[in-house]
């Protein structure tokens, strides 16, 4: 669990295993922090103590107030729709709009969908497109945000599929200029780069940096932010359930660790996925997709012409490479990439590539190595035995 095997080459960390430090945080906490740390007597006294370092940690990286920061059970995507519902609330009177891009993880978009379906109403959800690269057009998002009945705006600080950093800044300005709350999911980035510093709130997930699957979610106390329904006790009204102390110690422990390193974390990982992306468009028919400048560091998305995804997943398996396919922003992994057919790309045929820490993969630039030797080989033999295109 602390690292991966050393004859398998793992090239995707979305979730892989933690980092050891993490690990054997989270296994002596299981003795230290068992309690729960809303009761008085002694052990409660101490899980309570151990919970908010494990806050005050995460939230210092974060440059925010501890009290701004929750913890969710269920990763990322709990905290997402957390978030939606809470930014919503509020603005209830204003009105329920969603303004969102169409990239974004399937959380919103079927909160937006879903919106519309039960009113029947189209205006309810505007799905604001990307360009190729899978920028959202900045633009038509302003323009979208003068409808009065616009409630949340919602935006990626980058996307995990395809690594393209989004124009969060300026979309912040522009929702501000209304009065129009910017929900940020930073679940792919945050920990791995810098966390922006313009939103209304802000999600992001331990797992990101080697951690367990904890959702994080920022709401400064200048939001307006309550949930639908009873007041809630867990994490300031923000959660359903209270956090389990050990997995919020693993989760800081993961965060302290890649803080520490990130800057040249990022700067090594950058050089290996531009070497995937350079090697992957030299193959024929071979699209590699995202901002080739302004994107994530580890992340690389790929798309073969006459090939599908899933048998490329296993051939690379079968050589001991670990890669991704389909979908990175929906519970289904394997169903086509919403992501890319946004971007006007192939949405089979695709593979993708995320370069794990150094700390859970040192030898992750031989497996690089490894996947650079494969990757032409699998794709040509995949194409031969279709009898398409071959290399």
């Amino acid at each position: 669990m602390a690292a991966f095997p050393a004859q398998r080459a793992f090239l995707d960390a979305a979730s892989g295993p933690l980092h050891p430090l993490a690990a054997q945080t989270m296994t002596a906490a299981v003795d230290a922090g068992w309690a729960d740390p809303r009761r008085l007597y002694r052990e409660g006294r101490q899980a309570a103590a151990l919970l908010n370092q494990a806050r005050e940690t995460i939230a210092a990286d974060l440059g925010v107030r501890p009290s701004e920061l929750s913890f969710h059970f269920g990763g990322g995507p709990a905290a997402l729709t957390a978030a939606l519902e809470g930014l919503a609330w509020p603005r209830r009177r204003a009105g329920s709009r969603l303004v969102a891009s169409a990239v974004e993880h399937s959380n919103v978009l079927i909160a937006g969908r879903y919106a519309v379906a039960q009113s029947g109403d189209p205006l309810r959800f505007a799905e604001i497109g990307v360009d190729r690269a899978g920028r959202v057009d900045l633009d038509a998002f302003a323009a979208a945000l003068t409808d009065p009945t616009t409630a949340v705006a919602a935006l990626q600080h980058a996307n995990g599929e395809v690594g393209t950093m989004q124009p969060v800044d300026a979309a912040y300005r522009a929702c501000a200029e209304r009065g129009i709350p910017l929900l940020v999911d930073g679940q792919a980035s945050v920990g791995r780069v810098r966390a922006p510093a313009s939103y209304a709130a802000l999600v992001a997930d331990a797992a990101t940096v080697a951690g367990p699957p904890l959702g994080l979610l920022v709401v400064p106390e200048r939001t307006a932010f309550r949930r639908p329904g009873p007041p809630r006790e867990a994490e300031f009204g923000r959660a359903d359930a209270p956090v389990w102390v050990p997995l919020a110690l693993a989760a800081a422990e993961a965060w302290q660790q890649a803080a520490a390193v990130r800057d040249d974390d990022a700067g090594s990982a950058r050089a290996l996925t531009d070497r995937i992306r350079a090697a992957a468009a030299a193959i024929p028919d071979v699209e590699v997709a995202g901002d080739d400048g302004e994107r994530l560091p580890h992340i690389v998305t790929c798309s073969a012409l006459y090939v599908d995804g899933e048998t490329l997943v296993g051939e690379l398996d079968r050589r001991d490479i670990a890669v991704a396919s389909g979908s990175a922003c929906t519970a289904s992994t394997l169903e086509p990439s919403h992501v890319l057919a946004a971007m006007g790309l192939l949405t089979h045929g695709n593979i993708r590539i995320t370069v794990p820490w150094r700390a859970t993969a040192p030898d992750r630039d031989s497996g690089v190595d490894r996947l650079i030797t494969a990757l032409p080989l699998v794709i040509g033999e995949v194409r031969a035995r279709l009898g398409a295109g071959g290399l």
